[in-house]
């Protein structure tokens, strides 16, 4: 998915049901709501979409600094984002294999590993210890072009080689790009400090004209004190 309309209207979407669902919300809790926390970490599990689906495993820390504002940063990995251009690439790259050995595979993966930082707008309610938030940070994503190949159940990607076969940077190299987010969620109180954030995160990875997006949604699990 290369547009960037997409991810954005579904994050106000995302927003605006938390919100109505915030509206009807009828009874408060004793536990301590996240405005009244100063810090707050959490670790995050996620499904990921974009090019393909995949998962995302990452640690969130932040800090209030007024009422209505926190600032945090995250760190965390997407275990593939691979385009469909990489997987022909490899396709292609396996069937020139395959003329002359038997027995070939490959895999065709991108992880990402990513950091970031910014702001998280605690949205103003009432009446209720469930929060909504908008969030917006920038920071550094690493994307691992990572390309393997197999002849009899054996790995043979050092050792092409000796099969006529050399691979180009776009199967084999690993770049360092900024990444933008943009994001919204709701925070749960369940009991005493601890809290669930159920949220939705649109990245862009910038990556000069083969920049991509990476869509994650999930739960975050953590504690405020």
């Amino acid at each position: 998915m290369r547009s960037f309309g997409c991810p954005a209207l579904l994050a106000g979407v995302f927003l605006m049901s938390a919100m109505a669902g915030v509206a009807h919300a009828q009874m408060a809790r004793s536990q301590p709501s996240p405005e009244e926390s100063v810090w707050y970490a959490q670790a995050l599990v996620e499904a990921t979409f974009g090019n393909l689906s995949s998962q995302s495993y990452g640690l969130e820390a932040g800090v209030t600094v007024r009422p209505d504002l926190q600032v945090f940063v995250e760190g965390g990995r997407v275990n593939n984002v691979a385009s469909s251009a990489f997987a022909t690439a490899a396709q292609l790259i396996a069937g020139s294999l395959g003329q002359t050995q038997s027995q070939v595979g490959y895999s065709a993966k991108e992880p990402v590993v990513f950091g970031d930082a910014g702001v998280r707008y605690l949205v103003p309610v009432s009446g209720t210890s469930l929060q909504p938030y908008v969030l917006g940070g920038f920071g550094i994503a690493r994307v691992k072009q990572d390309a393997t190949f197999s002849v009899g159940g054996s790995d043979v990607t050092g050792n092409l080689a000796q099969y006529g076969i050399v691979l180009g940077t776009d199967l084999s190299s690993t770049f360092t790009n900024p990444l933008l987010v943009l994001g919204a969620g709701l925070t749960v109180p369940v009991w005493q400090h601890l809290a669930v954030d159920v949220h939705y995160r649109y990245g862009r990875i910038f990556a000069g004209d083969a920049g991509f997006n990476v869509s994650r949604a999930g739960i975050g699990f953590g504690v405020r004190f």
